[in-house]
Order: structure tokens, then C-alpha cells, then sequence
């Protein structure tokens, strides 16, 4: 089941939909192409900055503002929690493990194999890539479960379900099986004339941070999959 938005204020924020929010936390769906937070090489227009104008309700004086609590890459669509505070945001930090998160990909290939659980230990070299090692003191253990959705002759659409939460997770479990997520340059085939990538996150379940209430929301799959998978 899911949860609706529990704010409609004036103050909307431009170009994200918020899927729920009270005074503890904000529950995005954030569109594809745009960044969780700035990093040391983008200082452009990102979710933190628009939610946090947000908050302040065009008052650029205000203290208030959003706390990181994950994300997403800028390519990826897909749900994102937000903290209005540090101590939400500590407490859903801290319980991360214990968040269930579905992903939507579509990917190249069929699998033979239908469904079933990726592990490896994962590794980040210094050009911030992660990579599958052999070696278990170099990398964490990490795992992801998957179905297949929908078949073409050309592509798959998968579910995901995240076992554990390593950065570039599913992309690199995908590639690693010879099915890298559509569009993904970087993991995938260098060549993709597909510019956005095929991966959104769809769903997650959490406990809210003061009510301990267990919150769950789910999102449609997008048009864009629906796209690639019809016209594969």
C-alpha cells in the first residue's frame, strides 16, 4: 500500500514530487538527471538544494533545511528520504540495513536463469569505480536478489531487491552477469546509444524515525522503461 502526500502547501517545489511529508521527514520521487547533493565537481541544481528552498519556504534566512539520508545516482529515477533534522536523519541512517528497497532496470540480454540472488565482495578504487573482487579483506560482501519482469528479443525488465547497500550495487551485479542496466557507460557497454539509464527506484519500506510507525511507498513503473521494453 501506498502512502500519499501529507503536504500541499503554496511553497511547492519545482520539479520533484513529493510522495510524503511531515514535520520529521520528505519522501521524493526524484526524476531522472538530477543530482542527490552536490558533489566536489557539480555544484549544480540538486534535490538538496530545491527541497531545502522548500523547507524554507522561499524565506532565505530560514535555518531550516533537509538532511541527507541516501542516494540515488543522477541517472537513476526513484524514490528519496529525506530528514528535516539530524536526529531523524541519524536514526534512519543507523537503521539503514533494515530498509527494504525494490529497484526497477531494464538490461541487455535475457538471463538464463529467472531469478535468483548476486553476490560479490565489492570494492571502490581511486577513480571512485566499483569493482567485484575475489578477495574478501578488500571488498564487502554484497548481494542482490532479482526476478525478471518482461522479456524481449533484445532486452530484460528486472526486479531488484537491494540484500545490502553498497554504492553502484546493481550495476555492477548486472554487468558482472554479462546484463549491464541500458544506458549505463560506465559499468555497461561504452557504446550505448542510449543516454539515460534504464534503473529506477521503486520502492521502500522504513520505520519512521519518532513513531516507529512502518511506512512503506511504491511508485509506478515509469514510462521510460515501458518505452525501452516496447520498442527493444
Amino acid at each position: 500500500m501506498t502512502n500519499k502526500t501529507k503536504s500541499a502547501g503554496r511553497h511547492q517545489p519545482r520539479g520533484i514530487a513529493i510522495l510524503y511529508e511531515d514535520r520529521d521527514i520528505l519522501v521524493i520521487d526524484k526524476p531522472p538527471g538530477l543530482l542527490t547533493i552536490a558533489t566536489d565537481r557539480d555544484e549544480e541544481r540538486t534535490a538538496y538544494r530545491i527541497l531545502t528552498d522548500y523547507v524554507r519556504k522561499g524565506c532565505a534566512k530560514s535555518r531550516n533545511r533537509v538532511h541527507i539520508v541516501h542516494r540515488l545516482d543522477r541517472e537513476t529515477s526513484g524514490i528519496v528520504i529525506f530528514a528535516k533534522s539530524e536526529e531523524a536523519q541519524m536514526y534512519l541512517q543507523d537503521h539503514w540495513p533494515e530498509t527494504e528497497k525494490t529497484y526497477l532496470a531494464v538490461v541487455h540480454g535475457r538471463f538464463a536463469e529467472k531469478s535468483g540472488i548476486i553476490s560479490s565482495h565489492l570494492a571502490e578504487n581511486s577513480a571512485f569505480t566499483v569493482y567485484s573482487t575475489p578477495n574478501a579483506a578488500e571488498g564487502k560482501l554484497s548481494s542482490t536478489a532479482y526476478k525478471v519482469i518482461r522479456e524481449t528479443e533484445r532486452f530484460s525488465l528486472m526486479e531488484l531487491r537491494l540484500l545490502t547497500g553498497r554504492k553502484h550495487q546493481i550495476r555492477v551485479h548486472l554487468a558482472d552477469k554479462g546484463h549491464p542496466v541500458v544506458g549505463d557507460t560506465k559499468y555497461g557497454r561504452k557504446n550505448d546509444i542510449h543516454k539515460r539509464m534504464g534503473l529506477h527506484a521503486k520502492s521502500i519500506s522504513f520505520k519512521h524515525p519518532f513513531s516507529k510507525k512502518q511506512l512503506t511507498f511504491e511508485t509506478a513503473e515509469p514510462g521510460y522503461l515501458g518505452w525501452l521494453m516496447g520498442n527493444a
